[in-house]
Formats: structure tokens, C-alpha cells, sequence
């Protein structure tokens, strides 16, 4: 995994607002990632576009981080808020609505100089088109909130729980927020209805092509995890909520402290428990993957609820080989030219005068680009032939070439 020459850096944030951008017009499918708090523990305010730049041979994956710079009313550094995409008149724009920040300037004393309070109870537009951006006040929406939930279909906009910091609760509210992208400018409507549910930080998983999605993890209050799960469904009659059998949570998530996940797409979601009483391991974490997909046997049966347990223990773990770190995920069934006898796909030493005997310009992937009619030298340190690493995925390993792995030139010398 890597990312374009052309990229932005994107530094690691927690607590930001994300948005699944589908393709649109001329624009690849992408993710829009705003605010967040950032290592030196300042809020960011920045817009990212994250976007997929291409996929190469051997699974490689390019990336392409930018930023998108807002006019208008844009809204300030925040995290804990959230970031939907509605559709409305063949329009489309990202609603970004609660999160919290550092008091005012004016406000902050050397005690609450990191004191941090809800933001504005305010409903910020912004055109992903243009990057223009918009803030409206909402009547009905009286307290900021953060850490809520957000479901958006078509034009509504479905905000569930949230923390309100100045009452310190998590009231059983239900937002339901409608944006019209009309000619001459948008028109905002709310209903606020005590029917949703009391959560901070829960995870929602799409369970199907249609807007169903599974609701779990969470905090229902600040000492208390929330292990219950809910099945939320939007059609053209708004929003329903049921209950939803949670799968067998292990002892080790039922009595843990702190959890967090995030959605993997078809009805799964991927848990992060921290390892606790292991000083010496302060980021270690226990992953597990909770599947919430339907067998289709046809049966009619309930969604399969398993939860497996893929531990980042590495005390009993050998250290990586320096082959091991360029592990490509290459298999040998998937060369053009493999064949049970892996030594023609070797390079030797001692046969470096018959290079024909080497299998030296052989294929080396899917993708190879070596020729031994046309190759010219692709690195500065390359003379007669191109540069080799040794991926060590499958039962022998094979040789693969550098060019072809995209890699640069300072990794390759080092």
C-alpha cells in the first residue's frame, strides 16, 4: 500500500467525520475525511479526498490523498461529529452536523487551556462540486452533540444518540434532518422525536444492497459498554428500528473497558479490544471479525452471527526475515510461467555469464514489463539487466522484478 507522487500528506487522526463518496459524473468513488484530532493534539479543520489511484500486479495498491480547499462558511476544527451524503433534484452535497472543540480563544484560561466543549448546534452544507460551503441554524436542534450516529438516504438524513457535553447525557433522540438542493438555495427541514436510541460511538454495517444496516458497539454510558445490537432499516416511510440478536461476545469483550470498530462492508464489522496488564505492549490490540451476513442457502434462516478472534499477540513471534518484509502476496499459481520446477524462476550467481539458463528474463509477474530486446536501464544502478527481489509468498518463494513492483529507488538500495 502507497500513495501517488501527487498526494497530499494525510496525517493520522482520531475522531474524524467520514463520508462514502459513490462515483459520481467524471469523480472515482472516494472518502471524505474532515476534522479530527491530530498527534500533537491539535483539531484539524482540513478536508481530505481519499481515493483509490490505481491497482497493480501483485495486489499492490496506490492511493491518492487530497485537499480540497472550502469557501464560505466552512465549519471549524471539530471531531467526534459525523459527515453524510444526501441526493436531492439530481444534486448532491455532504451534511456535517455536531462535534466538539477547544473553547474560543477569548474563553481558554491556563486551567481549561485543553478544556474542549460542543460545537454549535449548527447543520453545515458543503458542494462537493465546488467546495462551497454553507451553515444553517435549525430551530429544533437546541444542543450541540458528538460522537453520534448517521444514517442518510436520498435526501434525509437520520442522526441517532450522541453526547451532549454541557448536560452530560446521552438522550434517546432521534434527528431526522431533510435538505432540498433547490435552484435558488437549500431549504432545511427537522423532526426531532424521542423514538432512537441512547449510544456514543456505535458502528453501523450495511447488511444488504438496500439501506438495512446492523448497529452495535458503543458506549451506553461512560462506564458501560453497549452490547446490544439494533437492525435499522430506511425505506420511503422514513426509519425502523428493531431489535437485532448481538453475536456471542467472548469474556474478553464483555469484560473489557474500551472497544472500538469500524464498518468492513457486506454485514461485517472489525472490533479492536486493547490488551490490558501488558506494560511493556501499550498499543497492543485483540481484532476480532463480527459477521452479521445471511448464509443464502435459501433456508430462510436468520443472518449468521459468528465472532472470531485474530489476536496481534507478537511475543511468540519470530522476527521477520529481511525477505519477509517484502512480502508481495504473490502466489505461485498466479505467474504467467510457474511450474512445479521453481529453479528456472531463480536467479544464480554462478550462472550469471548464461543468463538464458537463469530464467532471468522470464516473466516475473502478471504485469512484468521486462524485455530482454527492448529492456533499458530503469534504475541509476542498474547496468546489464534489471534489478531482482526475492518475495518470499508461496512454498519456495520466486524472484520478481523491481521495476514491476513499482518500488523506489531509495527502498530498493536500502
Amino acid at each position: 500500500l502507497s500513495f501517488s507522487n501527487d498526494s497530499c500528506y494525510l496525517p493520522p487522526l482520531r475522531c474524524p467525520a467520514v463520508a462514502h463518496l459513490e462515483p459520481w459524473d467524471a469523480d472515482p468513488e472516494c472518502y471524505l475525511i474532515h476534522g479530527g484530532r491530530t498527534p500533537n493534539n491539535e483539531i484539524s479543520s482540513s478536508v481530505y479526498l481519499l481515493s483509490l489511484e490505481s491497482r497493480g500486479c501483485n495486489r499492490k495498491v496506490t492511493l491518492r490523498c487530497r485537499e480540497k480547499e472550502l469557501a464560505g462558511e466552512a465549519p471549524g476544527p471539530r471531531y467526534g461529529h459525523s459527515a453524510s451524503v444526501i441526493y436531492s433534484r439530481g444534486k448532491r452535497a455532504c451534511v456535517l452536523f455536531g462535534g466538539r472543540s477547544y473553547k474560543p480563544p477569548g474563553e481558554r484560561t491556563t486551567e481549561t487551556w485543553n478544556s474542549v466543549v460542543d460545537c454549535p448546534p449548527q447543520v453545515f452544507l458543503i458542494d462537493l462540486d465546488f467546495g462551497c460551503c454553507s451553515a444553517h441554524t435549525v430551530p429544533e436542534l437546541t444542543d450541540g452533540q458528538s460522537f453520534h450516529l448517521a444514517l442518510a438516504r436520498d435526501d434525509c438524513v437520520y442522526i441517532l444518540g450522541g453526547h451532549t457535553l454541557s448536560s452530560d447525557t446521552r438522550p434517546q433522540r432521534l434527528i431526522r434532518l431533510r435538505v432540498e438542493l433547490l435552484l435558488g438555495g437549500p431549504v432545511l427541514s427537522c423532526d426531532v422525536l424521542d423514538t432512537g436510541l441512547s449510544l456514543t460511538s456505535a458502528v453501523a454495517i450495511k447488511s444488504s444492497a438496500t439501506h438495512e444496516y446492523v448497529v452495535l458497539g458503543g458506549y451506553q454510558s461512560d462506564t458501560q459498554k453497549r452490547l446490544e445490537c439494533n437492525a435499522v432499516i430506511l425505506d420511503d416511510n422514513g426509519i425502523h428500528i428493531e431489535p437485532q440478536e448481538p453475536p456471542p461476545w467472548t469474556g474478553e469483550i464483555s469484560n473489557s473497558r474500551t472497544w472500538f470498530g469500524g464498518s468492513l462492508g457486506e454485514g461485517r464489522a472489525l472490533i479492536g479490544i486493547p490488551m490490558e496488564g501488558r506494560t511493556a505492549q501499550l498499543d497492543a490490540h485483540n481484532f476480532y471479525e463480527v459477521s452479521f451476513r445471511k448464509e443464502g442457502h435459501g433456508d430462510g434462516e436468520d443472518a449468521a452471527q459468528a465472532c472470531s478472534q485474530e489476536s496481534t499477540d507478537f511475543e511468540d513471534s519470530a522476527p521477520l526475515e529481511d525477505s519477509e518484509e517484502l512480502y508481495f502476496g504473490r502466489e505461485p499459481h498466479e505467474l504467467v510461467d510457474s511450474s512445479d520446477d521453481a529453479e528456472g524462476d531463480t536467479y544464480n550467481e554462478e550462472d550469471e555469464e548464461d543468463e538464458s539458463q537463469t530464467g532471468y528474463w522470464v516473466q516475473c509477474c502478471l504485469g512484468c514489463q521486462a524485455d530482454p530486446n527492448t529492456w533499458e536501464p530503469y534504475y541509476s544502478t542498474e547496468l546489464h539487466r534489471p534489478a531482482m527481489i526475492f518475495c518470499s509468498g508461496g512454498e519456495g518463494g520466486h524472484w520478481v522484478h523491481a521495476q514491476c513492483m513499482n518500488l523506489p529507488e531509495a527502498l530498493l538500495l536500502q
